[in-house]
């Protein structure tokens, strides 16, 4: 591949990128929202799934609540975006025994949405949080110019 080949391919890869990067930030922000209110709108589902060696599960929902729509409002918030990106990461870092709580352990969510996801769900989550923590990360690094 020659210099100019590389170079308007390097540039066409690069719009690529600043065309999906601003779309799937607002999907990662209000996903974050979105998911932060439910824990206000059906706890009693997500206590189910804090780890039983830590207190006060339902104060944990909820603080977890409010952590994920706070980051979610932070990445739309240009000021504050690469900090709430960060804070995401750090986010799912704490939220993460709660998942490998759930699939060890084979947790079937009970109550308005019930749901006991099959094995290979709960444990599909475990990676899936390193996808998340990825995609938040790209949101601490600049959108090329070119």
């Amino acid at each position: 591949m020659t210099d100019s080949v590389a170079a308007r391919v390097g540039t066409r890869a690069h719009a690529a990128i600043r065309r999906l990067k601003r779309p799937l930030l607002y999907v990662m922000g209000l996903g974050y929202v979105v998911a932060g209110v439910m824990h206000f709108v059906v706890p009693a589902a997500y206590v189910q799934i804090v780890p039983p060696m830590l207190p006060a599960p339902l104060a944990l929902v909820y603080l977890s609540g409010v952590a994920e729509v706070a980051v979610g409002v932070g990445l739309l918030y240009p000021p504050t975006r690469r900090a709430a990106a960060v804070a995401t990461m750090l986010l799912l870092a704490a939220i993460f025994p709660a998942n490998v709580y759930m699939a060890v352990s084979g947790v079937a969510v009970e109550g308005p949405v019930s749901a006991d996801p099959s094995p290979a769900v709960r444990w599909g989550r475990l990676p899936l949080q390193a996808v998340l923590v990825a995609w938040a990360w790209w949101y601490t690094r600049p959108t090329p110019e070119r």
